[in-house]
């Protein structure tokens, strides 16, 4: 039980890592868009759909983060393991967006 324990949270230490690491690239990018966009109204045509991606992208992350903090407390009000269902929810949250 402990040992499962540890690897959850060895796990979704290492998703956090990830994602803020992500949310750190995906915001410098999306600066420089805003940037670049400033200057002229075809370039806001051009790059504007890319921009919305960014956006998309650090939307996505606050969901991780909001379902990796539910499933920590759940983990630590009850000193039980993950059911198969709550496994399979981590690991499709945190593959499942990475497209």
């Amino acid at each position: 039980m402990e040992r499962l324990k540890k690897d959850f949270d060895s796990l979704t230490d290492e998703a956090i890592e990830n994602i803020r690491k992500d949310r750190e690239q995906t915001s410098e990018l999306l600066k420089d868009l805003i940037k670049y966009m400033a200057g002229d109204d075809h370039r806001h045509k051009e790059i504007g759909f890319t921009a919305a991606k960014y956006v998309e992208t650090l939307q996505r992350s606050n969901e991780q983060l909001v379902k990796i903090a539910g499933l920590k407390q759940k983990t630590e009000k009850v000193d039980v393991g993950l059911s198969e269902e709550e496994r399979q929810e981590i690991f499709e949250s945190l593959n499942g967006d990475v497209e």
